[in-house]
C-alpha cells in the first residue's frame, strides 16, 4: 500500500511538473514589463551610440513595441565603466538593458572594473557601424595619400579628434599610425557630436567619426569623407574609396547591441528580443541604416554571445599592442 501511493503520489508531482513546463511558453510570450524599462547607454550626450539609441527608443514608441515607456539614461563615464559597472550591480534585473558599443570589450580589457562580460545577458545586435577618415572640407587634403603626407610633414603636431582614450576612435588612429609609421596626437572628446564640432570648428585636423555623427555636417558642405574602413564601398559615399581597395588592411566594425543584466529573467530576454526582431523590421530603421552607411545585421542568442567573446578576444590583442592592456 505504501509503495502504491508512493507511485501514485509520483505520478501526479511528474505531471504537475510537465504540465507546468508546457504552460511556461504561454506564460513567457504573456510577459509585459510591469514599470518603465531603462535604456542605459554606455556614451555620453549627441555622439552615434546615443543618437542611435534614442532612435530605438523613438521608433519603440512610434510603433508600439513594448507595453511600457523606455527611458535613455546616459552613463558614459570612464569610456562606459559607469555603465557596465551599473548593469553588473543589477543582475536579474528584468526592466534594465544596456545599448552597447565597442567599450563593451575595451573598457574591461583596459580597467579591472570588476565586470566580467560573459555573464551578461545577450539580447539583440541591430547592425555594425562604419569609420570613416574625414577632414574640414577647407582643407587642401582630397586623398588618403594627401592626408598620410600631411600628417608627417606636421612632425606630431597632427591632432585626430576622437571619443575617449583606449576606445574605438583612438584604435583606428592607432592603426593608421602603425600602417603608415604616423605620429599623431590624439584628442579626446565626450562624444562623437563633440568631435564632429571641432572638426568644423577647425579645432582639430582630422576625425574618424562614423557617418551617423558626421552626417549633417557632411550634407551642409563643411566635412569631407577621405576613405572607409570597411571591406566595400559604402553606398551613402559611393566616390569614396575603402582602403582595402588602396591595398591597405584596415578595416573595423563599430557593434551596436543590446544586452541585459546577469540572470536576467527568460521570459523578460524573450520579450526584448521579440521588441527588437519587430524594430529591425520596421520601414525607419531600414531607411536610418541605408542613409547612415550602417549595416544591419539582427543577432541574438548564444551566437550574439559567441560574437561577444570573438571580439573581446581581438581587441584584446590590439590593445596589447598598443600597451592598453588591463594594469
Amino acid at each position: 500500500m505504501f509503495h502504491s501511493f508512493t507511485r501514485r503520489t509520483g505520478l501526479a508531482i511528474a505531471a504537475t511538473a510537465l504540465a507546468a513546463m508546457a504552460a511556461m511558453p504561454a506564460a513567457a510570450a504573456d510577459w509585459k514589463p510591469q514599470k518603465p524599462i531603462e535604456m542605459v547607454i554606455m556614451a555620453g550626450q549627441g555622439g552615434g551610440a546615443d543618437r542611435l539609441a534614442r532612435l530605438f527608443q523613438s521608433i519603440i514608441q512610434k510603433e508600439n513595441l513594448a507595453s511600457m515607456p523606455v527611458l535613455p539614461v546616459n552613463k558614459g563615464g570612464g569610456s562606459g565603466a559607469e555603465a557596465l559597472r551599473y548593469l553588473s550591480d543589477n543582475a536579474g534585473e528584468a526592466h534594465k538593458i544596456m545599448a552597447t558599443l565597442n567599450s563593451y570589450y575595451t573598457t574591461p580589457i583596459r580597467n579591472d572594473i570588476g565586470v566580467d562580460i560573459e555573464e551578461f545577458t545577450p539580447i539583440a545586435r541591430m547592425a555594425l557601424d562604419t569609420f570613416v577618415l574625414w577632414v574640414n572640407a577647407d582643407s587642401d587634403i582630397q586623398t588618403l595619400d594627401e592626408w598620410v603626407a600631411a600628417v608627417k610633414d606636421a612632425g606630431g603636431t597632427w591632432k585626430m579628434g576622437g571619443t575617449g582614450t583606449g576606445q574605438e576612435d583612438s584604435l583606428v588612429t592607432a592603426m593608421l599610425e602603425d600602417t603608415f609609421d604616423l605620429d599623431i596626437t590624439y584628442v579626446p572628446f565626450k562624444g562623437g557630436g563633440d568631435v564632429a564640432k571641432n572638426l568644423v570648428g577647425g579645432h582639430i585636423d582630422s576625425t574618424v567619426n562614423n557617418p551617423s555623427e558626421q552626417m549633417g555636417f557632411y550634407n551642409a558642405g563643411k566635412s569631407r569623407p577621405l576613405v572607409a574602413f570597411t571591406p566595400e564601398r559604402l553606398a551613402a559615399f559611393p566616390d569614396v574609396p575603402t582602403a582595402s581597395e588602396m591595398g591597405y588592411d584596415l578595416v573595423y566594425w563599430m557593434q551596436r547591441s543590446f544586452v541585459g543584466p546577469k540572470e536576467m529573467p527568460a521570459e523578460a530576454v524573450a520579450y526584448y528580443t521579440e521588441m527588437f526582431e519587430k524594430l529591425s523590421q520596421t520601414e525607419e530603421w531600414q531607411t536610418y541604416t541605408a542613409d547612415k552607411a550602417l549595416m544591419a545585421d539582427f543577432l541574438t542568442g548564444d551566437e550574439l554571445q559567441a560574437y561577444f567573446l570573438e571580439e573581446r578576444a581581438k581587441h584584446a590583442e590590439i590593445l596589447n599592442s598598443m600597451g592598453e592592456g588591463s594594469s
